[in-house]
C-alpha cells in the first residue's frame, strides 16, 4: 500500500522529501494538473522526480545548499537543513531580510497559474526579491516594483549573482580585512564595536572605487564587472552590520567574513547547476517606483503574485535604517510614504490609510494585468495587533485577507480560491497566512 501523502499522485511522480503541510500537497496536486510531464521535470516544486528523471529543482537544492558559518546557532542550522528545497536555494539564500516567504512555494503557484517562457510576472511590492528571482529560475521575464531603494538594490544583486564572475569576489574574500576595512570608511559600524584599519591594495581600491560611483549613485553602469562585484560585496557588508546589531557574539569582521563567503558559495553552487543542465535564464527588471502608481502599461502583464505589508506589523524603514543610510536614502521621507507605515503617529490613522493605498495598488493590479489572468495575494492577519487598535476582541476583527478579497471584488477582479497555511513562531502575532488567488475575467 502506498504511504500517504504520495498515494495523492501517479506512482512515478516522486514528492520531495519532508514535504507534510496541506498546502504544500495542495500546490503540488495543482502543479501536476497544470503542467505535462516535461515541464513538470523543468518547473516543478514539489516533486524531486518524474518518471524516473529528476527535477531540476532537486537537482538544484541537493547538497549543501547554503553554507553557513561555524558560529550560526544549531537551530538556524537545523532550520536549513530541514528546508533545503523550500528557501536557501540559488540566490534567495543571500541577506535574510525579514517577512520574505519561501521561495519554493512561488515556484508553486507560478506552475499552477501556467505561466512559463515568453510571459511577463510582475510583483507591484518585491520586497526581497523572490518572485522575480524565482521567475527567471523557471525562464519567465519579471518585472519587479518596490518603493525602498533597498530592495531594488538587494534584487539586482540577487539577480546578477546568477550569472556574474565571482573571480574578484574570491580575491576579496581573500583579502578580507582590507575590503571590510574600506566599507567601515565608507558606511561606519552598525554597533558599538571598534576595529583596526587594514590598508587597501590597488586593485582592490579601484574596484570598490568605481563601484561605489556607479551603484550608490545610482549612475549607469560603465564597468558591470566591477559594478557587480561591489553589489555583492556591499549586500555582504549591509547583511553584516544588520546581525552585529541583533548579535554581539561574534566581531563584525567575523560576521562579514562568514556572511561573504555564504554569498560566494550560494553564487557557485547555482551557477555550477545552471551551467550543468542548460538553464535559460528570464529576464528581471527590478525597478523604483509606487505600487500605487506603477508606470507599466494596461494589460501588459501576463501574471500578479505579490505579499503586501500586514498592516503596521513590521515597521520597514527601522528595520532597514542602517541599509538605507549607506545607499544615501532619506529614511523619514521613505516612511512617510511607504504603505502600512504613512498616516501619522496613531496606529489606527495607519490602519485606515494601509485599507485606502491596498484599494489603490489592487486598482493598478487590475489595469496592467491581461484579460482573463490571475493576480495571487499572499496575506497573513495581525488580527491581535488590530484587536488593541481597533478595540474590537481579536475574533471579531476582520482578516486582511477578507478586506483585501473586498477590495479585490471591488475593483473588479472575481474571487477564485484562497488556500490558508500556518505560520510558525508567530503565534502571538499572527497564525495564518492566506494566499488568494483572483481573476481578471
Amino acid at each position: 500500500m502506498t504511504p500517504f501523502p504520495q498515494s495523492l499522485f501517479p506512482s512515478g511522480y516522486q514528492l520531495i522529501p519532508g514535504l507534510r503541510e496541506v498546502y504544500e500537497l495542495h500546490l503540488a496536486w495543482l502543479e501536476v494538473k497544470a503542467l505535462e510531464d516535461k515541464r513538470l521535470v523543468d518547473q516543478a516544486a514539489y516533486f524531486w522526480s518524474i518518471e524516473g528523471r529528476p527535477t531540476r529543482h532537486f537537482l538544484t537544492c541537493i547538497g549543501e545548499t547554503l553554507k553557513l558559518p561555524d558560529y550560526s546557532s544549531s537551530r538556524l542550522k537545523s532550520f536549513f537543513a530541514t528546508n533545503n528545497f523550500r528557501t536557501g536555494y540559488a540566490t534567495h539564500g543571500l541577506f535574510p531580510y525579514r517577512g520574505k516567504f519561501h521561495p519554493q512555494m512561488i515556484r508553486g503557484i507560478l506552475n499552477m497559474l501556467g505561466v512559463g517562457p515568453g510571459d511577463i510576472v510582475l510583483d507591484p511590492m518585491m520586497g526581497s526579491g523572490t518572485v522575480p528571482i524565482e521567475a527567471s529560475l523557471l525562464g519567465i521575464q519579471s518585472i519587479g516594483i518596490d518603493i525602498s531603494p533597498f530592495c531594488v538594490f538587494m534584487t539586482d544583486v540577487k539577480a546578477s549573482g546568477l550569472t556574474m564572475s565571482l573571480n574578484r569576489v574570491e580575491g576579496a574574500l581573500k583579502n578580507i580585512e582590507s575590503t571590510f576595512s574600506y566599507f567601515t570608511r565608507q558606511y561606519g559600524l552598525a554597533d558599538r564595536g571598534r576595529h583596526e584599519e587594514a590598508s587597501t591594495d590597488d586593485e582592490m581600491a579601484r574596484i570598490m572605487e568605481e563601484g561605489e560611483q556607479y551603484i550608490v549613485s545610482g549612475r549607469r553602469f560603465r564597468d558591470q564587472y566591477t559594478a557587480e562585484t561591489y553589489a555583492l560585496l556591499l549586500l555582504a557588508f549591509l547583511d553584516a552590520m544588520g546581525y552585529a546589531q541583533r548579535s554581539q557574539r561574534k566581531a563584525p569582521i567575523e560576521l562579514f567574513r562568514g556572511i561573504l563567503d555564504r554569498y560566494l558559495h550560494c553564487c557557485m553552487k547555482f551557477q555550477t547547476v545552471s551551467h550543468a543542465q542548460g538553464f535559460d535564464l528570464g529576464d528581471v527588471s527590478a525597478k523604483h517606483g509606487d505600487a500605487r502608481s506603477m508606470d507599466i502599461p494596461s494589460e501588459s502583464v501576463d501574471a500578479i503574485l505579490f505579499s503586501p505589508p500586514y498592516s503596521f506589523a513590521i515597521d520597514y524603514a527601522e528595520n532597514d535604517a542602517f541599509h538605507l543610510a549607506a545607499l544615501g536614502v532619506d529614511r523619514s521621507q521613505l516612511e512617510a510614504q511607504m504603505i502600512g507605515l504613512r498616516g501619522g503617529r496613531k496606529l489606527s490613522d495607519k490602519y485606515a490609510c494601509y485599507v485606502e493605498d491596498m484599494r489603490s495598488v489592487l486598482g493598478e493590479c487590475f489595469r496592467v494585468l491581461r484579460q482573463g489572468r490571475y493576480c495571487v495575494i499572499v496575506v497573513g492577519t495581525n488580527n491581535n495587533q488590530l484587536s488593541n487598535v481597533l478595540k474590537t476582541p481579536a475574533h471579531e476583527v476582520t482578516g486582511l485577507n477578507e478586506i483585501l478579497r473586498s477590495e479585490s471584488e471591488a475593483v473588479g477582479f472575481s474571487f477564485s480560491i484562497e488556500i490558508p497555511r500556518s505560520i510558525k513562531g508567530m503565534a502571538n502575532t499572527m497564525r495564518e497566512e492566506f494566499i488568494i488567488f483572483l481573476q481578471k475575467e
